[in-house]
Formats: C-alpha cells, structure tokens, sequence
C-alpha cells in the first residue's frame, strides 16, 4: 500500500479511485466495513481503493480540550489498512486551514488529487464548514455507499465504546469491537531493574501520552518485537507493592531468548485481562503471586 501525507506532491497513476472517507481511530470492525467494501467495489471498477483519513483526530483542532485518548497510533492504522487490500492511504492534515473547507470543496479537492468518483463513508461521517456534508448530501451528488452500524454484543461499535471498554479493563470486549486485540505501542526503555530482581525481568514501555492505556492490572497476552513475537504477561498500574510513583506499562516476555530491547519499538497485544492491581505484604509474596500470572499466561496464551 502507497502512503501519501497531504495531497502537495500526490500525482496518482490512476485515473478514477474508489475512495473510503473516515477518521478512523482504531479501525474497529465498523471501518473494516467500509475499507472492505471499498475495496471490492473498486475490483468491480478495476479501480484502486483509496482510504482517506487525518493525521490526527478532528477534536486535536476543533476543541482540544475535548480530545480523547487514541486507540491506536497512525502506524497501527495503516498496517490494518493494508491487510485490508487498500491500494493507498492519504493522510490528510486536519489543520486550520481544513476546518475552512465547505463540503463542495472538500469532494472537489478529493476528486482533483485522489480522483475519487465513488465513496464509502459510515453513517455517521460529517464533512465540511458546519459539518454541512454528509452521507445524504454526497449521495446526491455522486456514487456513494453509506455503511449502517456495526453491532457486537448488541452495542453499536464505536472508537467511543472501544475507550470505555479499555480504560475499565474489558479487552475482552475491545477485541470483539475491533476484530483483534487492542495494542499499545512504543519504544523499550530502563527501569528498576526490580523484575529481574525476582526472576522476571521485564521490559518497561515508553509510549505517546495521548495513547489510550487499559486500566490498572495484569493481563495475559504477547508482544510483537524486533526479536519476534512472544506470549507476555504485562502490568499496567503505580505497583504499590515497590511504592511506585507513577503510571508504568511493563511485560514479562515468557521464552524470550534475554537479548536487549532497549531503545527498540515494541507493541504490547490486550486479549485477556487476569486481575486487578493489588499490593502486597513483602517481595516474596509479590513473587508468588507473578509466578501465578506467568502461570496462566502459558496455560491460556497460545505462541503466537
């Protein structure tokens, strides 16, 4: 998949696109939807599929005190847009500037740089000054299909009910929302050394602060490295039982061969939470009860 930032130097070799039009935060099995129907619409057309997103979240300009936490970085985005069957992505900087844009000029300036001539959007995409524009109004006007709401679990699934369901622990119900596990990424980097202390040594993980984090816990899952990927069992908390002072995200990697990953990028898999925080008595205690979580982890987390 071609990746283009801004429409500056973007000169498509194709000569019509099928262009799928969101934000995007997560790309939960919702905006799977719409890329996949982009894409096979474009196949019926002999048309590239086009996803059209921002680089970053609408609110980030429009009111950035109202910003929420992102699912998931642009990176991880485009990775699923390109399993997908995407042929490009353009990413689009939702500036100042953008938010001055009607809706004519909007699908004016798409069908002059992507050279659109049908559309996906979700029911609840609104573009334009005033959100003037959407599903209706660019049905009117061009080949559009508008995608109705996903429903899991009998909830609309939404990058907000993925939120909620992560900052309270259920990552159960976020993989079922997004269609994979939620995932956090970034970059490895020092800690206490208090793991390797007591026999497993962790990795800490340095990530963007405007990254959604699951709630205070120990959950069951993996991590996908420079090295490869290996089952984890990762902490998300203060760790009171060491007296903590801030916020840490930190796995233990079960069959990890002990190379360094210091300063390396890595990303952290959610698929099963296991318990709470807690503190404890002594470090013996807060052994036995790590030696538990590891336990479980191999038991219910097959190699990935």
């Amino acid at each position: 998949m071609v990746v283009h930032f801004g429409t500056g130097r973007l000169q498509p070799e194709w000569h019509s696109a099928v262009a799928c039009v969101g934000t995007f935060d997560g790309v939960h099995v919702g905006h799977v939807e719409l890329v996949r129907r982009a894409v096979a619409r474009g196949a019926e057309l002999k048309a590239p599929a086009v996803v059209v997103t921002f680089d970053r979240h609408p609110s980030e300009t429009l009111a950035p005190a109202k910003t929420p936490p992102y699912i998931a970085t642009i990176d991880q985005n485009l990775a699923v847009f390109a399993s997908l069957g995407a042929a490009a992505c353009v990413v689009l900087p939702f500036d100042e500037a953008f938010t001055q844009l009607s809706a004519d000029e909007f699908v004016a300036l798409l069908a002059e740089k992507v050279k659109s001539t049908e559309y996906v959007i979700g029911h609840d995409f609104t573009f334009g000054k005033g959100r003037e524009g959407d599903g209706a109004w660019l049905a009117a006007r061009c080949p559009t299909q508008v995608v109705e709401p996903v429903m899991v679990d009998g909830v609309r699934v939404s990058s907000t009910a993925i939120r909620t369901a992560v900052s309270e622990g259920r990552v159960d119900a976020a993989t079922r929302m997004l269609g994979r596990p939620f995932a956090l990424q970034g970059a490895v980097v020092g800690g206490q050394q208090l793991g390797r202390t007591l026999g497993f040594p962790t990795v800490n993980l340095a990530h963007s602060g405007r990254l959604l984090i699951p709630a205070d816990g120990v959950y069951a899952g993996w991590a996908t490295t420079v090295k490869g990927k290996f089952r984890a069992a990762i902490s998300v908390g203060m760790r009171p039982a060491v007296g903590g002072q801030h916020r840490t995200v930190e796995a233990f990697l079960l069959d990890y061969p002990g190379d360094s990953l210091y300063g390396s990028a890595i990303e952290l898999h959610f698929p099963r939470w296991i318990r709470g925080e807690a503190d404890f008595p002594d470090l013996e205690a807060l052994k036995g009860q790590i030696a538990l979580d590891v336990a479980f982890v191999a038991a219910q987390v097959p190699t990935p």
